[in-house]
């Protein structure tokens, strides 16, 4: 993986992948569907991942189970990430990316598989290696 991955624009191709494999809903469209099922959706707004581009604001649809509830996993690598001050959009990039730390295994491929702080791990040393 390129030094200089998470310092370049995203790719196009990747808001696609996303959007394919797990839908990439727009900011209003995640609300009306929390507001559908939640008596007050704002908790849940605050801990979502967005990605921004061309002038709009989206949802990674990897960041909820099928009940519309967050994945605890993802809503915690999130919280990480903006502690670090990672920028949304790569952080996308980032779990939708093979990682070498995790066997060439993309970091969404294990939000369900309790390695929480195997993720959390991957994604410090990942952030604080390209940051040198």
């Amino acid at each position: 993986m390129p030094a200089d991955l998470y310092r370049s624009p995203v790719p196009e191709q990747l808001w696609e992948r996303i959007r394919n494999e797990f839908h990439l809903p727009s900011l209003e469209q995640v609300h009306e569907r929390l507001s559908a099922i939640h008596e007050d959706p704002e908790p849940a707004m605050r801990q979502l991942a967005r990605v921004f581009m061309d002038g709009g604001t989206y949802c990674p649809g990897y960041q909820f189970r099928s009940d519309l509830t967050l994945n605890p996993v993802v809503v915690a690598l999130f919280e990480r990430a903006m502690e670090l001050r990672i920028p949304h959009n790569y952080f996308a990039l980032w779990m939708m990316v093979p990682s070498p730390a995790l066997q060439g295994t993309r970091p969404v491929d294990l939000r369900r598989s309790g390695k929480a702080s195997v993720l959390q791990a991957t994604l410090e040393q990942t952030f604080l290696e390209s940051a040198a």
